[in-house]
């Protein structure tokens, strides 16, 4: 399953169009941006508005009370379609744990190993989001992050579905599935990508020319 990373709501329409992606996520660096300083609420409204799944809203406070008044507050901009994202820390589990007891959708974000990952999901979180790309940074293969989160998931019947994000090349994307996220979240850059192949192209144009030359 792939979503779609952004806050572009002219881009999201127009990539949802095609079919392929089944929600949003969003940060706080992609609005800044994207939206420069438009009030958060009308953008995300508009992403919601061009889209269709979840979108993910990210938390900016750093305390606990202020963390789960931000997350109300979000979710009330649509109960059925805002997932919280919560930054990975130790309040930010207790912040997802209470929001699970209240029925609230998470997405836990930044997160880099095995350990993070399996704690958040103990702690509720619907979503897990691992960081490809900075685990790369720092020198890791992120292919058994993932595989051993899956892994622990299912042996544990744990809810969590794991979204790999912070994709930089094609080769990211395949990694992440073939090793079991659940999510793949993708910019629209990397989408367009994905659709091109020089062979494909080839064919195309060999196959017209033939139907165009049987018509002259």
């Amino acid at each position: 399953m792939l979503f779609l990373d952004s806050s572009d709501p002219k881009e999201i329409k127009d990539i949802f169009a095609w079919g392929v992606v089944a929600g949003v996520t969003t940060n706080p660096l992609i609005l800044a941006r994207e939206a420069g300083a438009v009030d958060l609420e009308q953008r995300i409204r508009e992403v919601i508005g061009a889209s269709r799944g979840p979108v993910s809203v990210e938390l900016t406070s750093e305390t606990e009370v202020a963390m789960m008044q931000e997350a109300h507050r979000y979710h009330t901009w649509a109960p059925s379609r805002v997932v919280i994202k919560v930054p990975f820390s130790e309040a930010g589990l207790r912040v997802t744990h209470a929001l699970a007891t209240q029925g609230i959708e998470t997405n836990v974000t930044c997160v880099m190993s095995f350990n993070q990952a399996y704690l958040a999901a103990l702690a509720g979180g619907t979503y897990v989001s691992i960081f490809s790309g900075r685990v790369r940074d720092m020198g890791y293969d992120v292919r058994p992050v993932i595989a051993q989160t899956r892994a622990q998931l299912d042996r544990e019947k744990l809810a969590s579905r794991i979204i790999v994000g912070s994709i930089r090349h094609l080769m990211d994307v395949n990694e992440a599935l073939e090793q079991g996220a659940h999510v793949v979240t993708v910019t629209p850059p990397i989408l367009r990508k994905m659709l091109h192949n020089p062979k494909t192209d080839e064919t195309i144009r060999e196959f017209n020319a033939a139907w165009e030359s049987r018509a002259k």
